[in-house]
């Protein structure tokens, strides 16, 4: 009995040696062919903001697989997922036959993107920071990857457009709180994340912008900050359990926020991703911050 275990766990670990060979010399003729300046035809993406500007540029169709945090457009969700982009799975990864790999700089950890380096695949690491400037390099190093350069001028112009339309509106200042629910515990963005550059952008001042990162948030803290919009992603609002238990969340009801009805439930990806949609994002937010206040639920 003792034999034969030995020899089907040899079998396996010979052709799983085998299955990894066959994927690099894969990686490594695709990656020679991407080098001779031919268009890539197979792109996994991994990072949200990403995908959907890979999708914003026509590219799509040159997409086999991105990550989870790829929310939009609803077709980048119905194709094959690797897992997340900051816990690259190299084996996922090289199965999709990839003759280029786009990935965020958050993309990681760091080992899992040097591996697929040194097994050949053609990676193009892209700007990720959370700033609008980051975004446009974005926009251009995509295109760029994905022969797009004119539709990247277009979409990087439009950009601009909005972006300064959007500026030119009175801007409220009113103190607002981001919140998200990642790990069963409401946590609230402060500085250095796009959810603080997407707050200030739209004219409003974030009642976390001392502390750096996302923090824990307790009722006291809650009650001290006294926000008068608070911003929760759907996918926490889901994770609560709906509007109702998040109003009985300890400290929030209290909140000149959801005393005022002003609780704005908004897509993970427009407002955490800082991607093309951001006027959108930011329109969204001057909105809510003017509406009239109302009765909370």
């Amino acid at each position: 009995m003792g034999v034969g275990v030995t020899t089907e766990g040899t079998l396996a670990r010979t052709v799983a040696r085998g299955v990894l060979a066959a994927g690099l010399a894969f990686c490594l003729s695709t990656a020679a062919w991407a080098a001779q300046g031919a268009a890539p035809k197979r792109v996994v993406t991994l990072g949200g903001s990403v995908t959907e500007i890979a999708f914003a540029l026509d590219r799509g169709d040159r997409i086999v697989a991105d990550d989870l945090s790829s929310l939009y457009p609803e077709a980048a969700t119905r194709l094959p997922r690797v897992g997340y982009y900051r816990a690259t799975p190299v084996e996922g990864v090289v199965a999709m036959r990839p003759d280029m790999v786009l990935a965020s700089e958050q993309a990681g950890p760091p080992h899992a993107i040097q591996k697929l380096t040194e097994l050949g695949v053609n990676v193009q690491v892209v700007s990720d920071q959370p700033t609008v400037a980051s975004l446009y390099r974005r926009i251009d190093q995509v295109a760029a990857a994905l022969d797009a350069k004119p539709a990247g001028a277009q979409l990087s112009a439009a950009l601009k457009r909005d972006l300064d339309r959007i500026q030119a509106q009175p801007r409220s200042g009113r103190p607002t709180l981001l919140m998200v629910n990642r790990t069963g515990a409401s946590q609230g963005a402060g500085s250095g994340t796009a959810a603080d550059e997407i707050l200030r952008l739209a004219g409003l001042t974030n009642v976390l912008a001392a502390q750096q990162g996302y923090k824990p948030l307790s009722p006291e803290a809650m009650t001290a900050l006294a926000p008068e919009l608070i911003v929760i992603t759907s996918s926490s609002l889901e994770a609560l359990g709906g509007m109702d238990k998040l109003l009985q969340v300890p400290g929030v009801i209290g909140t000149p926020a959801a005393r005022a009805g002003r609780i704005v439930v908004m897509d993970d990806l427009l407002v955490l991703g800082l991607g093309p949609r951001l006027p959108q994002a930011l329109q969204h937010l001057h909105d809510a911050a003017g509406a009239p206040a109302r009765a909370a639920r």
